[in-house]
């Protein structure tokens, strides 16, 4: 089983088109987030790029605090109990 899972919505490509790519995923399993540089060590993005990939770590991290509340509380994957 893969713990990490990728934001799909992001398709973001190296500005100067040598082919390398942006990857943000969640670790499902620990809440921790990963920014993947695929093909590379370093990527240069245009501008609406570079909003693309801020705004999908910024999906990334609410998507771990909310499974982090979730976990904490004992109630991962369903909804809390009523009073």
């Amino acid at each position: 089983m893969n713990a990490y899972s990728g934001d799909l919505d992001l398709n973001v490509t190296d500005a100067t088109g040598n082919g390398v790519e942006v990857d943000v995923a969640t670790n499902l399993l620990n809440g921790t987030v990963r920014l993947s540089l695929l093909w590379t060590q370093e990527i240069y993005l245009h501008l609406d790029d570079a909003e693309r990939v801020a705004k999908s770590l910024l999906r990334a991290a609410t998507q771990c605090r909310q499974g982090g509340k979730a976990r904490r509380s004992g109630f991962e994957g369903t909804s809390s109990p009523s009073p």
